[in-house]
């Protein structure tokens, strides 16, 4: 145990370190996001490159325990779990900063924009699995979770994205936030319905019924329930002197949403991002914003350097033409799917691009429902090795268009 608390101080100096290099480099020379540099550092210090090296009688700085399977993630569980607290803390940021009447303004057409999102890339997915002749028909459930995996939107890396650009209270930014909470809560759902088809070998209407009702009704009484409580909350908190007594507490709050998000089988994420809109329009919001800053640029950057080194490059394989074409219609059903919707609530055109395009990333919850699909035995490592193709150029190509695409309208 003492030996394992010595790896884990090494190991998070050296994430940390690393993840604001890469930061520096991305920002400064190559002038993109730094949220790129952050994976690109995990992919280079990760246990499949950097990380694997011996380190004289030390031995690998990040090992992967191969006791655990073949489908275990290729870090450590403890920092896997200083991870996911990062990716929380990225959310529950995210819905504090959220205009909470521009996204109820906005609900309308990010609901239209998820629904289009989810509709076309799956239909793609799990069409393309078929012609190359990865799966035997369309009810096939490795076709049908290559259409799954489609529908994903990474929101922490379109947080992150928006966020750095400072656009995300615009319409756009707004629009494509709701969309991708939408589009998790759709995937989630659909993923759900796969893996029970490919564990039962069929699944009832009535399971399916059950399980929607289970997942977005929580969200939307989770929701409900922040919303009607926030004032009491934020009137709660304020009576505490104590030093670091709100951000604690608020904190405490968005980890016990993200834990009851889980149990009812939603994202974590999305849990922390529901509890942090309902406190945006309280004074609290605006408190928390200084002291919760200092938590954010210390723990996010964890997150994605750790997503960076679940990459394993070497594993890549004899299926990179698939991949490539995956990640072109992975790219082509968002922008279409996404954006194309978004011209009957009157967006421009300029504006329903940069829907399309932020809707374009699947970062973690990609990698996420691939390494949940690959545990219990729907893909094998050809599959699984696609999901990873398609999840690094969906997630290097957005940030850059979006950047792009947002300083035309600047000028």
């Amino acid at each position: 145990m003492h030996d394992e608390i010595i790896r884990l101080m090494f190991q998070l100096a050296i994430i940390l370190a690393a993840a604001k290099i890469g930061g520096e480099i991305a920002e400064r020379f190559l002038k993109i996001p730094s949220v790129l540099g952050e994976l690109a550092a995990g992919i280079l210090i990760g246990p499949f490159a950097l990380g694997s090296i011996d380190i004289w009688n030390y031995g690998p700085m990040f090992p992967i325990d191969h006791s655990l399977g073949s489908h275990s993630i290729p870090v450590s569980q403890s920092m896997w779990s200083i991870a996911q607290v990062g990716s929380v803390i990225l959310l529950f940021g995210a819905g504090l900063e959220t205009d909470l009447r521009q996204f109820l303004r906005y609900a309308k057409p990010a609901l239209v924009v998820a629904i289009g999102g989810v509709i076309l890339p799956f239909a793609l997915g799990s069409s393309i699995t078929v012609l190359f002749g990865f799966a035997d028909g369309f009810s096939d459930p490795k076709a049908l979770f290559m259409g799954t995996i489609l529908t994903a939107t990474s929101i922490g890396i379109s947080v992150r994205i928006l966020g750095d650009m400072r656009v995300l209270d615009t319409p756009e930014g707004i629009t494509t936030l709701a969309a991708a909470v939408v589009d998790d809560i759709l995937g989630i759902l659909i993923l759900t319905v796969v893996i029970g088809i490919h564990l039962t070998g069929g699944f009832s209407a009535s399971t399916v019924g059950i399980v929607a009702l289970k997942t977005v009704g929580f969200w939307l009484v989770l929701t409900g329930l922040g919303l009607f409580l926030s004032k009491h909350i934020s009137k709660f908190f304020d009576r505490f002197r104590v030093s670091g007594a709100a951000l604690a507490l608020s904190l405490a709050l968005a980890f016990l949403a993200a834990a009851l998000a889980e149990s009812f089988g939603l994202a974590m994420i999305i849990g922390a991002f529901s509890i942090g809109l309902a406190l945006s329009g309280t004074p609290l919001a605006h408190r928390l914003d200084d002291p919760l800053r200092g938590v954010y640029n210390a723990l996010v950057p964890v997150f994605f350097v750790v997503m960076g080194m679940m990459v394993d490059v070497t594993e890549l394989g004899d299926v990179w033409v698939f991949g490539l074409v995956v990640s072109a219609l992975a790219a082509v059903g968002k922008i279409a799917g996404s954006g194309l919707p978004s011209l009957m609530f009157r967006f421009s055109r300029a504006e329903s691009w940069r829907i399309g395009v932020g809707m374009m990333p699947r970062g973690e919850v990609a990698l996420i429902m691939g390494g949940v699909a690959f545990g219990q035995g729907l893909i094998g490592q050809d599959l699984f090795s696609v999901c990873i193709i398609m999840t690094i150029i969906t997630t290097l190509l957005a940030p850059l268009i979006l950047v792009r695409s947002f300083k035309k309208k600047s000028t």
